[in-house]
Protein backbone atom coordinates (compact mmCIF):
# COMPACT_ATOMS: atom_id res chain seq x y z
CA UNK A 1 0.00 0.00 0.00
CA UNK A 2 1.36 3.13 -1.06
CA UNK A 3 -0.19 5.25 1.48
CA UNK A 4 1.44 5.79 4.73
CA UNK A 5 0.04 5.52 8.17
CA UNK A 6 1.26 8.48 9.98
CA UNK A 7 1.08 8.77 14.13
CA UNK A 8 2.79 11.97 14.50
CA UNK A 9 5.76 11.81 17.06
CA UNK A 10 7.36 14.94 18.77
CA UNK A 11 8.88 16.67 16.27
CA UNK A 12 6.45 15.84 13.05
CA UNK A 13 3.92 17.44 15.85
CA UNK A 14 5.23 20.50 16.80
CA UNK A 15 6.18 21.30 12.78
CA UNK A 16 2.38 20.63 12.29
CA UNK A 17 1.28 22.97 14.70
CA UNK A 18 3.81 25.19 14.03
CA UNK A 19 2.21 24.68 10.23
CA UNK A 20 -1.02 25.22 11.44
CA UNK A 21 -1.01 27.86 13.44
CA UNK A 22 0.99 29.88 10.47
CA UNK A 23 -1.87 29.13 8.16
CA UNK A 24 -4.21 30.47 10.89
CA UNK A 25 -2.12 33.88 11.40
CA UNK A 26 -1.71 34.23 7.69
CA UNK A 27 -5.83 33.90 7.03
CA UNK A 28 -5.95 36.54 9.98
CA UNK A 29 -3.87 39.16 8.14
CA UNK A 30 -4.86 38.49 4.61
CA UNK A 31 -8.93 39.36 5.50
CA UNK A 32 -7.65 42.62 7.56
CA UNK A 33 -5.48 43.63 4.22
CA UNK A 34 -8.77 43.23 1.82
CA UNK A 35 -11.59 45.58 4.05
CA UNK A 36 -13.56 45.68 0.70
CA UNK A 37 -13.26 41.92 0.11
CA UNK A 38 -16.86 41.09 1.49
CA UNK A 39 -19.05 44.05 -0.20
CA UNK A 40 -17.46 42.85 -3.23
CA UNK A 41 -18.11 39.09 -2.95
CA UNK A 42 -21.70 40.04 -1.59
CA UNK A 43 -22.25 42.16 -4.61
CA UNK A 44 -21.16 39.19 -6.77
CA UNK A 45 -23.70 36.40 -5.38
CA UNK A 46 -26.34 39.39 -5.14
CA UNK A 47 -25.38 39.86 -8.82
CA UNK A 48 -25.97 36.11 -9.68
CA UNK A 49 -29.49 35.96 -8.28
CA UNK A 50 -31.73 35.40 -10.88
CA UNK A 51 -34.02 32.54 -9.63
CA UNK A 52 -31.83 30.02 -10.79
CA UNK A 53 -29.07 30.94 -8.39
CA UNK A 54 -30.12 32.12 -5.24
CA UNK A 55 -28.11 34.97 -3.24
CA UNK A 56 -26.74 34.08 0.25
CA UNK A 57 -25.08 35.97 2.93
CA UNK A 58 -21.02 36.25 3.30
CA UNK A 59 -20.00 35.13 6.20
CA UNK A 60 -16.20 34.01 6.04
CA UNK A 61 -14.84 36.12 2.98
CA UNK A 62 -11.11 34.13 3.59
CA UNK A 63 -11.44 30.64 4.90
CA UNK A 64 -9.16 29.27 7.23
CA UNK A 65 -9.95 25.19 7.11
CA UNK A 66 -11.21 25.11 11.11
CA UNK A 67 -10.76 20.99 11.09
CA UNK A 68 -7.08 21.21 11.35
CA UNK A 69 -7.74 22.01 14.88
CA UNK A 70 -9.69 18.52 14.93
CA UNK A 71 -6.06 16.67 14.94
CA UNK A 72 -4.29 15.43 17.41
CA UNK A 73 -0.56 14.00 17.83
CA UNK A 74 -2.89 10.42 17.59
CA UNK A 75 -3.93 11.30 14.49
CA UNK A 76 -3.55 8.89 11.73
CA UNK A 77 -2.99 10.97 8.93
CA UNK A 78 -2.76 9.29 5.57
CA UNK A 79 -3.37 11.79 2.70
CA UNK A 80 -3.18 15.79 2.15
CA UNK A 81 -5.91 16.33 -0.62
CA UNK A 82 -6.06 19.54 -2.16
CA UNK A 83 -8.89 21.36 -3.79
CA UNK A 84 -9.27 24.57 -5.26
CA UNK A 85 -10.61 27.34 -3.18
CA UNK A 86 -13.47 27.78 -0.48
CA UNK A 87 -17.23 27.68 -1.95
CA UNK A 88 -20.49 28.58 -0.59
CA UNK A 89 -20.94 26.01 1.95
CA UNK A 90 -16.80 26.32 3.16
CA UNK A 91 -17.67 30.06 4.11
CA UNK A 92 -20.62 29.48 6.40
CA UNK A 93 -19.49 30.81 9.68
CA UNK A 94 -21.03 27.09 10.81
CA UNK A 95 -18.30 25.35 8.89
CA UNK A 96 -15.27 27.06 7.79
CA UNK A 97 -14.47 23.77 6.64
CA UNK A 98 -12.62 22.86 3.33
CA UNK A 99 -14.95 20.39 0.94
CA UNK A 100 -17.83 20.24 3.12
CA UNK A 101 -20.23 20.67 -0.35
CA UNK A 102 -21.37 18.65 -3.02
CA UNK A 103 -17.55 17.91 -4.50
CA UNK A 104 -17.20 17.01 -0.57
CA UNK A 105 -20.02 14.25 -0.33
CA UNK A 106 -18.70 12.54 -3.77
CA UNK A 107 -14.65 12.68 -2.41
CA UNK A 108 -16.18 11.00 0.87
CA UNK A 109 -18.41 8.59 -0.81
CA UNK A 110 -15.39 7.61 -3.00
CA UNK A 111 -13.53 6.71 0.02
CA UNK A 112 -16.35 4.69 1.28
CA UNK A 113 -16.48 3.04 -1.66
CA UNK A 114 -13.12 2.35 -1.72
CA UNK A 115 -12.40 -0.11 1.68
CA UNK A 116 -9.46 -1.34 0.06
CA UNK A 117 -7.60 1.94 0.16
CA UNK A 118 -8.26 2.10 3.59
CA UNK A 119 -8.79 5.63 4.03
CA UNK A 120 -11.15 7.24 6.16
CA UNK A 121 -12.50 10.70 4.64
CA UNK A 122 -13.51 12.08 7.96
CA UNK A 123 -9.85 10.79 10.10
CA UNK A 124 -7.62 10.00 7.46
CA UNK A 125 -7.68 13.02 5.39
CA UNK A 126 -6.62 16.55 6.12
CA UNK A 127 -7.86 19.71 3.31
CA UNK A 128 -6.06 22.14 2.02
CA UNK A 129 -6.66 24.88 -0.89
CA UNK A 130 -4.81 26.64 -3.84
CA UNK A 131 -6.08 30.09 -2.65
CA UNK A 132 -8.03 30.65 0.97
CA UNK A 133 -9.75 33.36 -0.64
CA UNK A 134 -13.99 32.08 -1.17
CA UNK A 135 -15.61 32.50 -4.62
CA UNK A 136 -19.03 30.87 -5.77
CA UNK A 137 -17.02 28.72 -8.52
CA UNK A 138 -13.62 28.68 -8.75
CA UNK A 139 -13.90 30.76 -12.14
CA UNK A 140 -15.35 33.21 -10.87
CA UNK A 141 -12.20 34.24 -8.82
CA UNK A 142 -11.62 35.77 -12.43
CA UNK A 143 -14.23 38.24 -12.16
CA UNK A 144 -13.26 39.55 -8.62
CA UNK A 145 -10.60 40.19 -10.05
CA UNK A 146 -12.05 42.39 -12.79
CA UNK A 147 -14.35 44.24 -10.38
CA UNK A 148 -11.16 45.19 -7.75
CA UNK A 149 -7.77 45.00 -9.82
CA UNK A 150 -6.16 44.94 -6.08
CA UNK A 151 -7.34 41.45 -5.55
CA UNK A 152 -5.30 40.15 -8.18
CA UNK A 153 -2.34 40.47 -6.48
CA UNK A 154 -3.45 39.51 -3.10
CA UNK A 155 -4.58 36.36 -5.04
CA UNK A 156 -1.50 35.46 -6.41
CA UNK A 157 0.11 35.91 -3.28
CA UNK A 158 -2.17 33.74 -1.49
CA UNK A 159 -1.04 30.91 -4.24
CA UNK A 160 2.30 31.59 -3.05
CA UNK A 161 1.51 30.88 0.56
CA UNK A 162 -1.04 27.97 -0.13
CA UNK A 163 1.96 26.45 -2.24
CA UNK A 164 4.50 26.60 0.58
CA UNK A 165 1.75 25.55 2.90
CA UNK A 166 1.19 22.35 1.42
CA UNK A 167 4.83 21.82 1.75
CA UNK A 168 5.19 22.41 5.10
CA UNK A 169 2.10 19.81 5.94
CA UNK A 170 3.82 17.48 3.48
CA UNK A 171 7.25 17.56 5.28
CA UNK A 172 5.56 17.45 8.49
CA UNK A 173 3.45 14.53 7.77
CA UNK A 174 5.99 12.64 5.15
CA UNK A 175 2.51 11.35 3.96
CA UNK A 176 0.72 11.32 -0.19
CA UNK A 177 -0.53 14.32 -1.56
CA UNK A 178 -3.71 14.66 -4.29
CA UNK A 179 -4.16 17.36 -5.67
CA UNK A 180 -7.47 17.76 -7.74
CA UNK A 181 -8.92 20.15 -10.26
CA UNK A 182 -5.35 20.66 -12.39
CA UNK A 183 -7.03 22.19 -15.52
CA UNK A 184 -7.01 25.37 -13.91
CA UNK A 185 -2.90 24.77 -13.29
CA UNK A 186 -2.08 25.44 -16.64
CA UNK A 187 -0.14 28.12 -18.47
CA UNK A 188 -2.69 31.27 -18.21
CA UNK A 189 -5.06 28.98 -15.40
CA UNK A 190 -6.21 30.53 -12.42
CA UNK A 191 -4.02 28.57 -10.49
CA UNK A 192 -0.76 28.85 -12.75
CA UNK A 193 1.27 31.05 -10.09
CA UNK A 194 0.41 28.19 -7.90
CA UNK A 195 1.70 25.69 -10.13
CA UNK A 196 4.75 27.42 -10.68
CA UNK A 197 5.58 27.78 -6.49
CA UNK A 198 5.08 24.21 -6.39
CA UNK A 199 7.74 23.53 -9.13
CA UNK A 200 9.97 26.07 -7.39
CA UNK A 201 9.74 24.53 -3.61
CA UNK A 202 9.58 20.56 -4.96
CA UNK A 203 13.02 21.05 -7.18
CA UNK A 204 14.73 20.14 -4.30
CA UNK A 205 12.33 17.78 -2.99
CA UNK A 206 12.27 14.98 -4.72
CA UNK A 207 11.53 12.35 -2.47
CA UNK A 208 8.43 14.16 -1.89
CA UNK A 209 7.97 15.37 -5.18
CA UNK A 210 7.19 11.53 -6.45
CA UNK A 211 4.36 11.44 -3.76
CA UNK A 212 2.36 13.99 -5.04
CA UNK A 213 -0.86 13.21 -7.35
CA UNK A 214 -2.74 15.11 -9.63
CA UNK A 215 -6.49 13.89 -10.38
CA UNK A 216 -9.62 15.82 -11.72
CA UNK A 217 -12.12 17.60 -9.20
CA UNK A 218 -14.05 15.49 -7.24
CA UNK A 219 -17.16 17.67 -8.33
CA UNK A 220 -19.71 16.18 -10.95
CA UNK A 221 -17.81 13.08 -10.49
CA UNK A 222 -15.05 13.69 -12.67
CA UNK A 223 -12.86 12.15 -10.59
CA UNK A 224 -14.52 8.90 -10.62
CA UNK A 225 -15.24 8.70 -14.29
CA UNK A 226 -11.64 9.56 -15.50
CA UNK A 227 -10.56 6.50 -12.70
CA UNK A 228 -13.19 4.29 -14.72
CA UNK A 229 -12.42 4.92 -17.92
CA UNK A 230 -8.17 4.59 -17.20
CA UNK A 231 -8.75 1.58 -15.10
CA UNK A 232 -6.92 -1.62 -17.01
CA UNK A 233 -7.98 -4.76 -16.94
CA UNK A 234 -6.85 -6.55 -13.36
CA UNK A 235 -5.29 -3.56 -11.95
CA UNK A 236 -6.38 -2.36 -8.39
CA UNK A 237 -7.90 1.22 -7.77
CA UNK A 238 -4.73 1.62 -6.10
CA UNK A 239 -2.71 1.17 -8.69
CA UNK A 240 -4.90 2.85 -11.16
CA UNK A 241 -4.74 5.68 -9.13
CA UNK A 242 -0.74 5.71 -8.49
CA UNK A 243 -0.44 5.34 -12.12
CA UNK A 244 -2.54 8.05 -13.95
CA UNK A 245 -1.74 10.41 -10.68
CA UNK A 246 2.12 10.46 -11.42
CA UNK A 247 1.06 10.77 -15.50
CA UNK A 248 -0.77 14.29 -14.44
CA UNK A 249 1.88 15.03 -12.10
CA UNK A 250 4.37 14.85 -15.00
CA UNK A 251 1.98 16.88 -17.29
CA UNK A 252 1.65 19.83 -14.78
CA UNK A 253 5.13 19.74 -12.98
CA UNK A 254 7.22 18.55 -15.50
Amino acid sequence: MWFVVNNLDRSAWNRFIKTRECFRDYVNKLSLSLPDLKKIQQKFVNSRSDGKNSAYVIETPVVYNSALDDITCASEIKLILVADNPGRREQMAQNKRYLVGPSGKIANKFFTDNPSLGIDYSKNVIILNKTPIHSPRTIELKEFCRMDKSLLTAIEKSQKFMAQLLLDFHQALCCSVWITGYSEMKKNGIFEVYTEELKTLYSNNREKYKNIFFYRHFSMNQFTIDLKQQTLDKETTAKTLKRIGATYRERILG
